[in-house]
């Protein structure tokens, strides 16, 4: 679906069911230079299993339009704007790594709006490598291949997909190089550039849901461990052989955790 806010279209995937406000309702946030089909595998299952979903586009990714904020917090004043359109009060926030920090931004300043929030391939701060961004920058195809290369686990580069014929390097990679042209880039800066962590974890109110990849070299596990100790009510789940994307390459790990914790 395409929702028109402040004169920009902003796609959100539903997994096919139509919005009913009567259901509780999810919101997906993907990654840098990513899009909704990175939440494909558990968007989809939640739509049929009693909720609304919408995994976003974010401003400047995928089908939506606009440009990309100049900061978390502008992102995730986004996604408020998105929930008013909509008419949504209320939402479990799944955000991965941008967007992870997106729902963090959102619980913390607008914490009556989300009703529980888990945060996947988290780090704060995010940091990013200079030779990285730098590359980023340029629009160097070498930064696409490090960030996917980085991204999964060495299982995960040995074709060990558990959705049958998903070659989960190359469909991340296409996905990526098929991004608006300074969107991995942006995406990088707002994230290493955010500095609202900690005092957006001192407002959370909600259950919080960690679940971390034990070999995620974009956002270590013992990066996110401050964060974790600032937010009193939140559970960890570590996904074993597993990198920094988490809800593909352990898409039923990732599926059952968000069950459990729902």
């Amino acid at each position: 679906m395409i929702i028109d806010i402040q004169n920009t279209a902003i796609f959100a995937s539903t997994g096919g069911q139509d919005f009913n406000p009567d259901k509780p309702t999810m919101l997906f946030l993907h990654g840098a230079a990513m899009d909704h089909t990175a939440w494909v595998l558990q968007s989809r299952y939640f739509a049929h299993h009693g909720y609304n979903v919408f995994a976003l586009d974010l401003p400047g990714h995928g089908k939506s339009g606009g440009s990309i904020p100049d900061s978390i917090d502008g992102m995730a004043d986004w996604v408020i704007a998105f929930m008013d359109a909509v008419g949504i009060e209320e939402a479990v926030l799944v955000g991965h790594s941008m967007g992870s920090l997106t729902a963090l931004s959102v619980a913390g300043r607008h914490p009556k709006r989300v009703s529980k929030l888990a945060l996947i391939g988290v780090a704060y701060p995010m940091m990013v490598g200079e030779d990285f961004l730098n590359k980023a920058k340029e629009n160097d195809p070498s930064a696409y291949k490090m960030m996917i290369d980085w991204s999964h686990a060495r299982p995960s580069h040995m074709g060990a997909s558990e959705v049958p014929g998903l070659w989960m390097i190359g469909n991340a990679l296409r996905t990526v190089e098929n991004s608006n042209p300074n969107a991995l880039y942006e995406g990088l800066s707002i994230c290493s550039q955010y500095d609202g962590g900690f005092d957006a974890a001192a407002n959370i109110t909600c259950p919080t849901l960690f679940i971390l990849g034990d070999r995620d070299m974009m956002t270590m596990p013992r990066a996110a461990q401050k964060l974790i100790a600032a937010i009193g009510q939140s559970t960890t789940v570590m996904l074993r052989d597993c990198g920094h994307m988490q809800m593909i390459e352990k898409a039923e790990d990732v599926r059952s955790a968000l069950k459990d914790f729902l």
